[in-house]
């Protein structure tokens, strides 16, 4: 454990920021679920909001320094050919 103030407050700074992170991750793969689970269905429209809004979400991440901008291109290429694939 630091005994430093500033170090200190860094731990704590470092976890909030821990756990705000995780929490957009987590928003990110249940957007994805409810995009595949439209997949299936046949509202189009939904569909593609649901596409959008899972996009959205990937910007942001990046824009905001949680995920890298090569792994939010993996996840939405990803995501385009499950739903590709569901619908065959």
């Amino acid at each position: 454990m630091a005994n430093i103030k500033s170090a200190k407050k860094r731990i704590l700074v470092a976890e909030a920021n821990r756990q705000r992170n995780v929490a957009f991750k987590t928003s990110i793969k249940t957007a994805q679920k409810k995009a595949l689970a439209l997949a299936e269905s046949d509202d189009k429209d939904a569909l593609n909001a649901a596409i959008s809004r899972v996009y959205k979400l990937c910007d942001k991440a990046v824009s905001k320094g949680i995920l890298h901008k090569n792994t939010a291109a993996r996840k939405k290429s990803r995501l385009v050919l499950a739903i590709k694939k569901l619908a065959k």
